[in-house]
């Protein structure tokens, strides 16, 4: 199937981060008030965090950041390199190099903007059991600028991306990035799809959220997502489906199709929203011994899911691969993987 794909059909935009990734105690997690199972931008507070964990916990590096996670496990699936193209912003040191290797060993065509007064983005993935928490200091990859999308090589890349999408982080960085490239989206009647990301987006960055979603016509995420965006948007309901069926019901401006909405819940059923429909799709289950780190697996998921979309595959084989994906990354450290992918609808 995949040799019917072409080069740059899929485009993902979001933060390049460098992931810290090292196992700890509760104690770790005091010391910086850290929550398992959250996603938060790093304060100062949180600086001294990230050479802690490389001089006394044996951290791995591993090439991160939500969305480009999401493309390295699509152009898994998918075994025909530069289906996916990525942007994002990196500062020019080693740490860059290192992101850049790997994403384009993945089969990624990796178009960074280039920051010099700041380093590369890392995320601290501070692993307590079968829990995680991720930390971001965005650094440069905060600095990413609506310039980067208007260079005649990247703005190529948009035109020719028939599936867009963007995570919630870059709500944090360049609203107006997202804007443009979802108007252009509109307008050439392309797929915009964008994920919650975390709560504290839904929380605090609720205004470019808002403006952003009339244009998506998929929307992720997870369980704790959904119900943080249903109370600061006051659904007045804690139900998983009406909450997924409203975020469907929000306004949309392309009218020639219906948004969808897939909720993920860990290893309970996803919740999926088409055409004013609800469905439940049962997840895999593993033994908790299986289970490496959970980092990864809702990147993972998307990715596998992206894959089977962009290739006509109808929403219900898009979510079994999507839950394939999450099921072997978390037995994995890190979102990595290996061997070729042999789900089968």
């Amino acid at each position: 199937m995949a040799r019917d794909l072409r080069e740059g059909l899929l485009l993902g935009m979001g933060n390049p981060l460098l992931d810290i990734s090292a196992t700890v105690g509760i104690e770790f997690l005091k010391k910086y008030d850290l929550h398992p199972n959250d996603a938060i931008l790093a304060q100062d507070k949180h600086k001294p965090m990230y050479d802690e964990l490389i001089d006394l916990y044996q951290a791995e590096f591993i090439a991160g950041g939500s969305v480009q996670n999401t493309m390295r496990v699509a152009q898994w699936f998918l075994e025909k390199p530069r289906i996916a193209t990525y942007m994002g912003c990196v500062g020019t040191d080693r740490y860059s190099k290192i992101l850049e290797d790997r994403a384009q060993a993945a089969g990624l065509n990796v178009r960074y903007q280039y920051c010099n007064n700041e380093p590369t983005g890392t995320c601290a993935v501070v692993i307590t059991g079968n829990e995680r928490s991720l930390c971001a200091n965005l650094a440069a990859a905060n600095c990413f600028s609506p310039s980067h999308i208007e260079e005649p090589e990247n703005k190529k890349c948009i035109e020719m991306a028939e599936y867009i999408y963007i995570s919630g982080f870059f709500l944090t960085v360049s609203p107006e990035t997202i804007q443009q490239v979802a108007q252009h989206a509109l307008e050439n009647n392309k797929m915009f799809m964008m994920n919650l990301s975390a709560p504290f987006l839904c929380e605090f960055y609720q205004k470019p959220m808002l403006a952003v979603l009339p244009y998506v016509d998929i929307l992720f995420g997870n369980e704790t997502e959904a119900d943080t965006f249903a109370k600061v948007n006051n659904f007045q309901t804690t139900d998983r489906k009406e909450i997924a069926l409203k975020l469907s019901q929000m306004e949309k401006i392309n009218k020639k199709r219906q948004r969808i909405v897939v909720i993920t819940q860990g290893a309970e059923k996803i919740i999926i929203v088409k055409d004013n429909t609800v469905t439940e799709v049962p997840a895999i289950k593993l033994p908790q011994e299986k289970v490496v780190d959970t980092n990864g697996a809702g990147d993972a998921f998307v990715g596998g899911f992206l894959a089977q979309l962009i290739q006509g595959q109808n929403i219900e084989i898009c979510t079994k691969c999507g839950i394939w994906a999450a099921t072997q990354i978390v037995q994995r450290s890190g979102c990595t993987y290996e061997g070729k992918p042999n789900f089968t609808p």
